[in-house]
């Protein structure tokens, strides 16, 4: 019982530091600026792994399910 201030102390400090790095801003991102966010990963994970062809199926695919 005596140990709880400690705990609840402890929990509110991660909160704040969670907080801190989970970005408070609302909104919504431009698609241009994820776009750019993931493609330097995109083509790491393809130069890396080799999967060219896996990664032009998948986009054909989605391009398909979309109807383009």
């Amino acid at each position: 019982m005596a140990d709880t201030a400690t705990r609840t102390m402890i929990r509110t400090q991660g909160r704040r530091a969670y907080a801190t790095f989970s970005g408070s801003r609302s909104g919504r991102r431009h698609p241009l600026v994820a776009t750019a966010m993931v493609l330097p990963l995109a083509a790491l994970l393809v130069v890396v792994f080799g999967g060219w062809e896996a990664v032009v199926t998948q986009a054909s695919s989605v391009a398909v399910m979309l109807g383009r």
